[in-house]
């Protein structure tokens, strides 16, 4: 038996264009108005306050909650709104001055609100295919697929998809025996010889699936030739005849894991972390950038100085680029850029960064460092970020406390089992046993102006490097918290 598969061939180029587009979900007018009166008060507040900081960063609250709800296009109008606040804010404040650290401060927004924007747009590209594949597999019929002779897969039915639970785009271009792991009733040698000569093979395979799952399946090749008689390709038809329902349940599960995998990665996540993580070298950023100015303005500038200065704005952007990096390959489970660390020297990294605040806060700093502690392997941008929220949540919750009882305790020690540990303590209000719970939670905050996503973020880097980060309440006053890490020989 031969066959002309003309036809396959040709609709292994266009199947994709045969796919209609779902519609999708109407915005709902709750989250719509949220957005909205969310960015009228940025607006107010980065135009009618004094405050010297990147407040249109937080247009990025905007965008997630817009993400969540929007269309495509309707995501694309709320972003370009929030850049037109953005410099509509600081023409109204800073139209006539010279540019200076306002207008690093309205580039370094711009450039947030630009990143979680395409975020956003490709979060929508990725739902929208994950949509379109779901709908497709409730078709069911034979799997049906064409390889060349080389054994990669130029052509994947909708049942292939459904019954292996591989995605067209990615069956495309793989070798079919690696991709199914196929097991054959007789030497492979054997089985391609009798279809070069007969031109068809039939017998029984066991196909394993994406998810694990073995299928036996009753396979029909037929194989095409082109005018002169040289073999093109070989279409493949295959019967599921073990329990059906039984593996469409597994894949239906598969399915399930696969959109599971892409909710964990929301743009909710990502959106809240660039905000949270990136002001804390913008504020270095606008320090240099304001210093840098100062020693521009002076009858005789000191070029020197400045030019320390600008580099220094260089480096906490080159810093907040890097965060961000990290951070999206944290939410999306990507390796860790880990390293052997010392964790005394993270400790002294971090400090430098929080000194302005502790001395403003008028905070007693007591350190008790280890002289000796076992070596760590971790990222170290990622361990100076959870450093460096545990201090300034310290900081902050001393706040209502009188200055001359402020006291920021940082101790570090190895413990009996070998790990390096630091104990951050403050002697602020501490915290009640039902906020215990939720500390470490996403989105919950006991501040006013905080988003509740420090501690999560803290607590993912952390677990992710093999350690462990709780809270405890201090007999008197305050709080501490606990970060351990397993040592390098240990991990």
């Amino acid at each position: 038996m031969s066959a002309d598969l003309s036809g396959s061939t040709a609709l292994a180029g266009t199947q994709s264009a045969n796919h209609t587009q779902p519609p999708h979900a109407p915005a709902h007018q709750g989250w719509a108005w949220s957005a909205a009166i969310l960015a009228l008060a940025i607006f107010v507040v980065d135009t009618f306050t004094p405050l010297d900081t990147a407040i249109a960063v937080f247009y990025v609250i905007v965008i997630h909650l817009a993400a969540g709800a929007s269309r495509r296009e309707y995501l694309v109008k709320i972003a370009l709104g929030c850049a037109i606040l953005t410099v509509l804010s600081y023409i109204i404040v800073h139209g006539d001055m010279e540019p200076g650290a306002p207008f690093i401060r309205c580039v370094v927004s711009l450039s947030a609100i630009g990143i979680t924007s395409a975020l956003a747009l490709r979060n929508h590209a990725v739902e929208a295919t994950l949509r379109e594949q779901a709908n497709l597999l409730e078709l069911t019929h034979d799997a049906i697929f064409v390889r060349d002779m080389n054994d990669t897969v130029t052509y994947w039915n909708r049942a292939a998809e459904e019954l292996y639970g591989w995605p067209r785009a990615e069956a495309i271009g793989r070798r079919a025996t690696e991709l199914l792991q196929t097991q054959f009733p007789a030497p492979r040698d054997e089985i391609r010889a009798e279809l070069l000569k007969q031109g068809a093979w039939e017998g029984e395979l066991i196909h394993t699936t994406r998810g694990g799952a073995r299928v036996v399946a009753a396979s029909r090749w037929a194989l095409q030739r082109d005018k002169a008689g040289k073999p093109l390709g070989v279409l493949e038809n295959n019967t599921d005849i073990t329990a059906a329902t039984a593996a469409r349940e597994e894949l239906h599960q598969a399915q399930s894991a696969l959109a599971h995998a892409a909710r964990v990665a929301t743009l909710g996540e990502l959106s809240a972390s660039i905000a949270h993580e990136v002001n804390q070298p913008l504020a270095a950023i606008v320090t240099n950038g304001e210093a840098a100015l100062r020693w521009l303005a002076r009858k005789e500038p000191d070029l020197q100085e400045a030019q320390d200065a600008l580099r220094r704005v260089i480096q906490d952007g080159e810093r907040a680029s890097e965060v961000i990096r990290r951070i999206r390959g944290l939410s999306r489970k990507t390796e860790q850029n880990r390293a052997a660390l010392d964790l005394n020297a993270v400790i002294a990294e971090s400090l430098a960064l929080v000194e302005r605040e502790i001395a403003g806060r008028r905070i007693a700093l007591e350190l008790d460092l280890a002289e000796r502690l076992p070596e760590i392997e971790a990222d170290r941008i990622q361990l100076q970020q959870v450093l460096i929220n545990l201090m300034l949540n310290a900081l902050q919750a001393m706040d209502a406390v009188a200055p001359e009882a402020r006291r920021l305790a940082i101790r570090s020690f190895a413990d009996a089992e070998g790990q390096a540990c630091l104990a951050i303590a403050d002697s602020g209000p501490g915290f009640d046993s039902e906020t215990a719970g939720k500390l470490f939670s996403a989105f919950f905050t006991t501040k006013a102006s905080g988003m509740g996503m420090g501690l999560s973020i803290c607590r993912s880097i952390v677990e992710a490097s093999g350690g462990r980060i709780w809270a405890s309440r201090n007999d008197g006053p305050g709080a501490t918290f606990h970060v351990t890490l397993p040592s390098r020989e240990a991990a």
